[in-house]
């Protein structure tokens, strides 16, 4: 199967909007954790866990979305 310049173009596009979107949760989860009186390393420490959650959940979504 192979892939036209397009549809590679389009997959990074939607990759950098996982990304971005990953990014926008993450920061939001260390700031409500720093809010909530988390150290500024818990609270880093929450928001990466959230932007990885994210990517990976976004990632399994749009393979399953692709492949369908």
């Amino acid at each position: 199967m192979s892939l036209s310049s397009t549809h590679l173009m389009l997959l990074a596009l939607l990759l950098a909007v996982v990304v971005l979107a990953a990014a926008l949760v993450g920061v939001a989860a260390g700031v409500l954790a720093r809010i909530d009186g988390a150290s500024y390393a818990a609270a880093v420490l929450r928001g990466g866990a959230a932007f990885a959650g994210s990517v990976a959940l976004s990632l399994a979504l749009l393979t399953f979305v692709l492949s369908a």
